[in-house]
């Protein structure tokens, strides 16, 4: 990571930022197109840190020296919920560093058309002796993100191939098309059929995790009911067959 361009900061996260920052835009790619490159946004753009020069693909980059865990901090909670219900989440890609030697040890990216209520939760308001008193943050909830949508660009530090990583961004992309509500159940369905740990699965294996799913979708009473149509739905889309007799089966 190009480390000489922090000399002059002092602030730990302002280092992390301004290296971080530079070196996605010497080594970031656009998967929602073939552009070899992403374009650095201007200073102060709220939540957008490139955008693809070809597509016009917007992407978010939050880099952490730790590994990745449950949850990374992000925004205002009511701000993010906005942005997930009117669709305008961008891509996000999520760096974790080797702080002592700053190289780049793994990025995911998470395309925008995955993003559901589901995956942030509120957290608390700032206490009242805090500056921005009452501010409620939220967080984004990497485990309630199934695993294909949580694509692997560099593993360990070896990068994957861009056309991977293209063709995995690619069979999320008929996602675009549901309302996010619909987006929602389709993907923690699909998490819940990954946590069952097993290729062949049974539909009892998912009904019972309808009292998770109820928590996750509070306003919905009908949860059989949409466990089964969203597994039809995850086989339309790819992710599953149909092996008969209430049994399926995940496809690779």
């Amino acid at each position: 990571m190009p480390t000489a361009l922090a000399a002059r900061y002092k602030s730990a996260s302002q280092r992390a930022r301004v290296i971080s920052e530079a070196w996605g835009e010497e080594n970031l790619y656009c998967p929602n197109c073939t552009s070899p490159r992403l374009e650095r946004s201007p200073a102060n753009t709220e939540a957008i840190d490139y955008t693809c020069p070809r597509c016009d693909a917007p992407y978010q980059l939050k880099s952490q020296a730790r590994p990745f865990a449950r949850r990374i901090n992000d925004a205002a909670y009511d701000a993010m919920k906005r942005t997930i219900v009117k669709g305008r989440t961008p891509n996000l890609l999520v760096l974790h560093y080797q702080p002592e030697q700053w190289e780049v040890k793994n990025l995911l990216l998470i395309p925008h058309f995955v993003f559901s209520l589901s995956a942030i939760e509120r957290r608390k308001p700032l206490a009242s002796t805090a500056r921005r008193s009452g501010w409620v943050g939220c967080n984004i909830l990497l485990v309630n993100i199934p695993p294909d949508a949580k694509l692997r660009v560099v593993t360990n530090g070896i990068p994957a191939s861009a056309a991977l990583v293209r063709r995995q961004y690619n069979r999320l992309r008929p996602l675009q098309k549901f309302p996010q509500e619909t987006r929602g159940w389709t993907m923690d369905v699909l998490n819940v059929v990954r946590a069952l740990g097993k290729l062949e699965f049974a539909l009892a294996d998912v009904y019972a995790f309808s009292v998770h799913l109820r928590r996750l979708h509070p306003q919905n009473r009908r949860v059989q009911e949409k466990i089964r149509q969203q597994l039809q739905r995850l086989r339309d889309l790819g992710f599953l067959e149909f092996v008969g007799r209430g049994s399926y089966r995940l496809k690779s």
